[in-house]
């Protein structure tokens, strides 16, 4: 399918004419009006009335777009003509010809119109060099001589020129499909990386929440039915953690899904929120946990991220560490806020680790800009450090007290 004019193509033939247009009126109208000039009788004024015929011809051809009067048919006949009776009148005319071949190459529908009308200008213009000679002398004289090879040289110039074009629009709707086609897998690319960060997201806050939560539930469920007959007052403790646990997983699910603010889960203080997080620890497991919660302040994807670690890792102390102690630190650095949770567990081999918490972990702080550093071996226990750049860290004169009113160095 041929495509249209396009409005940079329109732009630039607009221009081209008007570049042409004043080549064609200095080298292909003046002249002829300048040779006659000093003649004498009638010729030079049917030759200078002919002329401007064409002119006035032209420029209503070429008019914008919308105006009525002749169309570029109109125009090319006139020239045809024109050139014909100038011709006849004056004895000679390949000069205006070649000049004026561009005008059956800009105005023609096709170029096969430009071809034929070229043509019967080329015809009229030898027919009137050879009426006004009156078949006297050589049939062959320059100017037709001249005529003929200006046809033929703009015949395949034009057609040249045709096909460049012609290839140069092939090329162009190419590369436009390509253009295309690329946004197209671009969107799409976009769209896919997109859904995968949001379910990757959404796995990272399940398994730090409500997979935390649920596995905690199990536990003091376990622990629970394992006291009841001869442990009351410890399976109404466990039973109150496990009532607990369910409310905040419910909450969770409700941020999850959109339902509730995400900002009511994490107080504006971190060392209060972490303080709360050991202290529930400590109930449910009943190992010694001790901590210096320095009060820092940070934006609310710090908190929520520095809380998350925390809950991690103190999910995989008491799935797995076999722990007796913990110890938490919370301090302000020159650049933003640090987070160290050690443990005197089993340890484990960090290369060989496969778990998705530390793999969430370190995808959290690394969104923030911060780095997560684990350090184990077996046998020695484990430490997790966690760091966050922050603009607003900063530490108060005094150190955050839990809800037991321990001090900076406090067992929870």
């Amino acid at each position: 399918m041929r495509r249209g004019p396009q409005p940079d193509d329109r732009f630039r033939i607009r221009v081209l004419r008007r570049w042409y247009a004043v080549a064609w009126v200095l080298l292909g109208v003046c002249p002829p009006v300048l040779s006659v000039a000093g003649d004498s009788g009638t010729a030079k004024y049917w030759t200078a009335g002919l002329l401007a015929a064409l002119a006035l011809c032209y420029a209503a051809a070429a008019r914008p777009a919308g105006r009525r009067g002749p169309g570029p048919r109109t125009f090319l006949g006139a020239l045809v003509l024109g050139l014909g009776a100038l011709s006849w009148l004056r004895g000679d005319g390949a000069a205006l010809f070649i000049v004026s071949l561009p005008h059956f190459w800009l105005f023609a529908r096709s170029p096969r119109a430009a071809i034929a009308s070229s043509g019967a200008a080329a015809a009229a213009t030898v027919a009137g060099i050879g009426l006004h000679r009156g078949g006297h002398g050589e049939l062959l004289t320059g100017n037709i001589v001249f005529t003929l090879i200006g046809w033929t040289a703009g015949v395949l110039l034009g057609l040249g020129l045709a096909r460049f074009v012609e290839y140069s629009d092939e090329r162009a709707r190419r590369l436009a499909a390509e253009l295309e086609s690329a946004q197209a897998r671009l969107a799409e690319a976009h769209r896919l990386q997109g859904a995968t960060e949001e379910r990757e997201r959404l796995a990272r806050e399940i398994h730090d929440t409500l997979a935390q939560g649920f596995a905690s539930i199990i536990v003091l469920a376990e622990a629970a039915r394992a006291s009841l007959g001869r442990d009351l007052a410890g399976s109404a403790q466990q039973l109150l953690s496990i009532e607990n646990t369910a409310r905040e997983n419910f909450a969770e699910a409700r941020v999850l899904v959109g339902s509730a603010p995400q900002s009511g889960l994490v107080p504006a203080s971190l060392a209060a929120a972490l303080r709360r997080t050991l202290d529930r620890f400590a109930e449910d497991t009943g190992l010694a946990v001790t901590a210096e919660l320095a009060d820092v302040v940070c934006d609310q994807p710090t908190r929520i991220a520095l809380l998350r670690c925390t809950q991690e890792s103190l999910a995989n102390v008491r799935k797995h560490a076999a722990a007796s102690a913990v110890h938490v630190v919370l301090a302000p650095l020159a650049y933003g806020v640090e987070l160290e949770i050690t443990d005197d567990g089993r340890g484990f081999v960090v290369e060989d680790s496969r778990g998705f918490g530390l793999h969430g972990m370190s995808r959290r702080l690394a969104e923030l800009g911060g780095e997560l550093t684990v350090t184990s071996s077996v046998g020695d226990g484990t430490r997790v450090l966690a760091a966050a750049p922050t603009s607003t860290a900063s530490t108060a004169s005094t150190a955050s007290t839990g809800s037991t009113g321990s001090t900076t160095n406090g067992q929870v």
